[in-house]
């Protein structure tokens, strides 16, 4: 009897010094990778903010966005990362094919050129690219297994992502969520919130605020609840709209005009041209000013959001560099704030179901576009959100900003399907 006590003491205490240092390992790496990423988060945030406010106050720099652009093809060839993206990191993710490290300064400083020019572009699109970059060769650098390598690019999606909006929670559950939609690797979470806490943290050490909103949430009742629910609705399609609007902008682009150094300099003279058409600045950069006037003042030019589409599709199918994220916030903040009223809901509290709604439909992540409401909004609005992305998620069908993200089950009915977002339609299986 004792012995037996014995034995399974010892085979208790084996197993707890696996786990124990299973965890130590991740939490080493979590907080490396997150360090890093939060000094380089926050160079790129405080770069992005300089590069807008002195396109701001020098109004004639949209006008160089052609020579930004030809600058931005050169920097791209010189380091050969030609067509490096987002969607390298998702591959990345699923079957370990590795980032070069090349892609780092490329993405850094074409964004910082992009946005100091005017083209109408995100910043998050490059935290994703920077933060997965660096979490793979930091992987790479601690000689870890294949395995792990994909895990360390996540952790590193995560932190970055976190170093520049300061939703360390969001930015978690968003780099377990995005990759694969329906598969989540848990053990992945706390190396994730880790290295977003981590980041987050150095942010703020270098006077990098957060990204909060100031929201009044109406009371719960079963009409506004209704309300919201439609408004949802209508920005899931908008998403659809928005994805598809990009992608089909960026193929018929490429195929029109092949040659890169054409084609970009063509887009910057076209981004050039209609804003000095509209005479104004507002859809240039990230336009995170008109997002807080729709959130905070409840007020949108009822075109804001279709123009924002247009300059943001152009932008990135020319060549310019940046993210799709930021813009998916103006387009939902913008129709939120114009439609929400005709609902019957206070313009302010609608953008914000816009904003989530569009980001949740764009990139299919309901879990992790629920705790960004609650970080930038506050959680008082927990229920609505969390409706909101629920039907944002199902109505948006299987289109998506990132054509390498994978839909693992049906969205209409308990089933495999593995399908990569843009290339499933369900309604041939009914």
């Amino acid at each position: 009897m004792r012995e037996s006590i014995q034995n399974i003491l010892k085979s208790r205490l084996k197993i707890g010094r696996v786990y124990l240092a299973a965890t130590g390992k991740w939490v080493l790496v979590a907080v490396l990778t997150g360090a890093i990423c939060g000094v380089l988060g926050s160079a790129f945030h405080i770069g992005v903010e300089y590069a807008t406010e002195l396109r701001e106050g020098t109004k004639w720099l949209v006008y160089t966005l052609p020579l930004v652009g030809l600058l931005i093809v050169g920097t791209y060839k010189l380091l050969d990362v030609e067509g490096g993206s987002t969607n390298d990191i998702l591959e990345e993710v699923h079957s370990g094919r590795g980032v070069s490290l090349k892609l780092l300064p490329a993405i850094f400083f074409a964004t910082l050129l992009t946005h100091l020019g005017g083209g109408s572009v995100g910043r998050e699109g490059a935290a994703l690219q920077m933060g997965g970059t660096i979490g793979y060769q930091t992987g790479r650098l601690l000689r870890l297994d294949d395995k792990d390598r994909r895990t360390t690019t996540a952790i590193g999606m995560s932190a970055f992502f976190s170093a520049l909006f300061g939703t360390p929670m969001a930015a978690s559950v968003f780099a377990m969520e995005i990759s694969s939609v329906g598969s989540i690797y848990y053990f992945e979470l706390l190396p994730c919130l880790i290295a977003s806490l981590s980041a987050y943290s150095v942010s703020l050490l270098f006077a990098v605020k957060p990204t909060r909103f100031s929201v009044v949430v109406p009371q719960a009742t079963a009409g506004i609840m209704l309300r919201v629910a439609a408004l949802a609705v209508l920005c899931s399609l908008l998403s659809v709209l928005f994805c598809e609007t990009i992608h089909a902008t960026e193929k018929h682009l490429a195929k029109r005009v092949p040659n890169p150094w054409l084609r970009v300099a063509l887009g910057g003279a076209v981004i050039a041209a209609l804003t000095l058409l509209l005479g104004t600045t507002d859809y240039n950069g990230a336009g995170m000013a008109v997002i807080t006037r729709a959130l905070e003042q409840g007020e949108a030019v009822p075109t804001a959001f279709a123009l924002k589409l247009i300059f943001t599709a152009i932008s990135l199918a020319a060549g310019f560099k940046g993210g799709e994220v930021v813009p998916s916030f103006f387009v939902g903040a913008a129709f939120g704030c114009v439609a929400g009223p005709l609902l019957g809901i206070p313009a302010g509290f609608a953008a914000a179901v816009g904003l989530t709604a569009v980001f949740c439909g764009a990139v299919n992540c309901p879990l992790a576009s629920t705790f960004l409401a609650i970080e930038l909004f506050g959680a008082s609005g927990l229920y609505y959100f969390a409706l909101v992305c629920a039907c944002s998620f199902i109505f948006s069908g299987y289109s998506g900003i990132y054509s390498s993200q994978r839909i693992l089950y049906d969205k209409l009915k308990a089933r495999y399907i593995n399908a990569m977002t843009n290339a499933y339609r369900s309604d041939r299986n009914y």
